[in-house]
């Protein structure tokens, strides 16, 4: 457990690292960016230094949403894999449609097909057909589609979907655990509590009360 525990701290730090780059790369090139757009955000009341900051944060906000999502996926997949080692990332040909050709299971365990996410936030309704054609081509290929998501989106449409989806997988006698049920299933399909590590990790980095 040890071990695991360190592999995790040293993904974080790789991940860290990579991100800060990111972000110091694409504040850089922003110095050369045509700001000339600033003067519709005055018109629309929005201050030029406030646009600024509003476009550094949302450049550099979508390195942050997948990074962090990536260094989840990663870590939970690091704990399924100390648990059963055998487990394998897979893909399946697709016997019901054309598109996608295959699709991919983040972590196959025996019959066990495993979606890894950290936040599905889409509001696209296409999402639940192709999540649709998903799941019964893995149940059809002799699999449990379960998926694995420790994060609900904020907004109300994409919780909708959510809720849609869990009924998916309810009817095909797939397992849909969401928010705390993720976290919760983890810790009994692993024996791992990857939130505690990751509370440890993130305290060490940066506490909450800002020290």
């Amino acid at each position: 457990m040890d071990e695991l525990k360190q592999n995790i701290k040293n993904l974080a730090e790789i991940y860290s690292a990579n991100l800060r780059g990111k972000i110091e790369a694409r504040k850089e090139e922003m110095k050369a960016d045509d700001n000339s757009h600033y003067l519709i955000y005055r018109v629309l009341g929005i201050a030029t230094q406030e646009g600024q900051l509003i476009d550094a944060y949302q450049n550099t906000g979508r390195f942050l949403y997948k990074y962090a999502g990536s260094f989840l996926e990663e870590s939970a997949t690091l704990c399924f894999n100390y648990k059963f080692p055998e487990g394998i990332k897979t893909k399946v040909e697709n016997t019901i449609g054309q598109r996608p050709k295959t699709f991919e299971i983040d972590f196959l365990n025996g019959n066990d097909a495993l979606e890894v996410k950290w936040r599905d936030a889409t509001t696209d309704s296409d999402h639940i057909t192709k999540e649709h054609t998903r799941v019964q081509v893995i149940k059809a290929h002799g699999y449990k589609p379960v998926r694995v998501m420790f994060y609900y989106p904020q907004r109300e449409q994409a919780i909708r979907i959510q809720s849609t989806l869990k009924t998916l997988y309810a009817g095909i006698d797939g397992e849909y655990y969401g928010g705390d049920e993720a976290w919760n299933y983890l810790l009994q399909y692993t024996g791992v509590d990857l939130k505690a590590i990751l509370i440890e990790i993130a305290n060490e980095r940066t506490p909450e009360n800002g020290n």
